[in-house]
Protein backbone atom coordinates (compact mmCIF):
# COMPACT_ATOMS: atom_id res chain seq x y z
CA UNK A 1 0.00 0.00 0.00
CA UNK A 2 1.53 3.52 -0.92
CA UNK A 3 1.35 6.52 1.33
CA UNK A 4 -1.41 7.93 -1.27
CA UNK A 5 -3.85 4.93 -1.04
CA UNK A 6 -3.30 4.40 2.94
CA UNK A 7 -4.35 8.53 2.96
CA UNK A 8 -7.08 7.64 1.15
CA UNK A 9 -8.24 5.01 3.32
CA UNK A 10 -7.86 7.16 6.05
CA UNK A 11 -10.48 10.15 4.61
CA UNK A 12 -13.23 7.57 3.91
CA UNK A 13 -13.24 6.49 8.11
CA UNK A 14 -15.99 7.48 9.87
CA UNK A 15 -15.17 9.59 13.05
CA UNK A 16 -15.56 6.52 15.24
CA UNK A 17 -13.00 4.70 13.53
CA UNK A 18 -10.41 7.27 12.96
CA UNK A 19 -11.51 7.95 16.90
CA UNK A 20 -10.27 4.08 17.14
CA UNK A 21 -7.55 4.16 14.58
CA UNK A 22 -5.91 6.98 16.93
CA UNK A 23 -6.37 4.98 19.90
CA UNK A 24 -4.84 1.83 18.30
CA UNK A 25 -1.54 3.65 16.94
CA UNK A 26 -1.10 4.96 20.50
CA UNK A 27 -1.75 1.96 22.24
CA UNK A 28 0.75 0.09 19.16
CA UNK A 29 3.76 2.41 19.35
CA UNK A 30 3.08 4.14 22.91
CA UNK A 31 2.87 7.66 21.77
CA UNK A 32 -0.13 10.84 22.55
CA UNK A 33 -1.46 12.15 19.91
CA UNK A 34 -1.79 14.82 22.41
CA UNK A 35 1.87 14.89 23.53
CA UNK A 36 3.39 17.75 21.43
CA UNK A 37 0.91 20.15 23.10
CA UNK A 38 1.41 19.18 26.35
CA UNK A 39 5.74 19.73 25.69
CA UNK A 40 5.43 22.94 23.65
CA UNK A 41 3.34 24.57 26.11
CA UNK A 42 6.46 25.20 29.07
CA UNK A 43 8.91 25.54 26.76
CA UNK A 44 7.14 28.19 24.95
CA UNK A 45 6.72 30.01 28.39
CA UNK A 46 10.63 29.30 29.45
CA UNK A 47 11.35 31.89 26.72
CA UNK A 48 9.31 34.28 27.80
CA UNK A 49 11.20 35.07 31.02
CA UNK A 50 12.33 38.82 31.36
CA UNK A 51 15.56 40.22 31.13
CA UNK A 52 16.76 41.37 34.72
CA UNK A 53 20.52 42.19 33.23
CA UNK A 54 21.18 45.38 30.74
CA UNK A 55 24.85 46.54 29.17
CA UNK A 56 25.00 50.37 28.70
CA UNK A 57 26.75 51.39 25.60
CA UNK A 58 27.49 54.82 24.90
CA UNK A 59 27.40 54.88 20.92
CA UNK A 60 28.25 58.74 20.79
CA UNK A 61 29.25 61.51 22.82
CA UNK A 62 26.68 64.28 21.12
CA UNK A 63 27.73 68.13 21.22
CA UNK A 64 28.28 68.41 25.11
CA UNK A 65 31.50 66.22 25.62
CA UNK A 66 32.60 67.87 28.50
CA UNK A 67 29.42 66.87 30.52
CA UNK A 68 29.41 63.63 28.68
CA UNK A 69 32.93 62.72 30.45
CA UNK A 70 31.68 64.10 33.51
CA UNK A 71 28.63 62.00 33.71
CA UNK A 72 30.85 58.90 32.58
CA UNK A 73 33.50 59.28 35.30
CA UNK A 74 30.45 59.85 38.02
CA UNK A 75 29.45 56.17 36.70
CA UNK A 76 32.24 54.59 36.29
CA UNK A 77 34.77 56.04 38.94
CA UNK A 78 37.11 56.06 36.24
CA UNK A 79 39.93 58.89 36.22
CA UNK A 80 39.61 62.04 33.95
CA UNK A 81 42.12 60.83 31.01
CA UNK A 82 40.72 57.01 31.30
CA UNK A 83 36.61 58.47 30.94
CA UNK A 84 38.01 61.54 28.54
CA UNK A 85 39.34 58.35 26.35
CA UNK A 86 36.32 56.10 27.02
CA UNK A 87 33.91 58.85 25.09
CA UNK A 88 36.28 59.36 22.42
CA UNK A 89 36.29 56.01 21.55
CA UNK A 90 32.49 55.68 21.51
CA UNK A 91 30.88 53.41 20.90
CA UNK A 92 32.42 52.21 24.34
CA UNK A 93 30.49 49.31 27.13
CA UNK A 94 29.95 51.90 30.08
CA UNK A 95 28.42 49.43 32.30
CA UNK A 96 27.69 45.25 31.96
CA UNK A 97 24.79 43.62 33.54
CA UNK A 98 23.47 46.27 35.24
CA UNK A 99 19.94 46.24 36.64
CA UNK A 100 16.51 47.57 34.37
CA UNK A 101 16.70 50.53 36.54
CA UNK A 102 20.37 51.31 36.87
CA UNK A 103 20.66 50.78 33.12
CA UNK A 104 17.61 53.67 32.35
CA UNK A 105 19.25 56.10 35.20
CA UNK A 106 22.42 55.77 33.40
CA UNK A 107 20.44 56.15 30.03
CA UNK A 108 18.91 59.38 31.23
CA UNK A 109 21.76 61.00 32.64
CA UNK A 110 23.52 60.33 29.45
CA UNK A 111 20.95 61.48 26.99
CA UNK A 112 20.35 64.90 29.31
CA UNK A 113 23.81 65.71 28.22
CA UNK A 114 23.22 65.14 24.32
CA UNK A 115 24.88 61.88 24.35
CA UNK A 116 23.83 58.47 22.53
CA UNK A 117 22.97 55.60 24.32
CA UNK A 118 21.90 51.73 23.65
CA UNK A 119 20.54 49.36 26.27
CA UNK A 120 21.00 45.51 25.68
Amino acid sequence: MTTQEFIEAIKSLTVLELNDLVKACEEEFGVSAAAGVVVAGPAAAAEVEEKTEFDVELTDCGPNKVKVIKVVREITGLGLKEAKDLVDGAPKMLKEAASKDEAADIKAKLEAEGAKVTVK
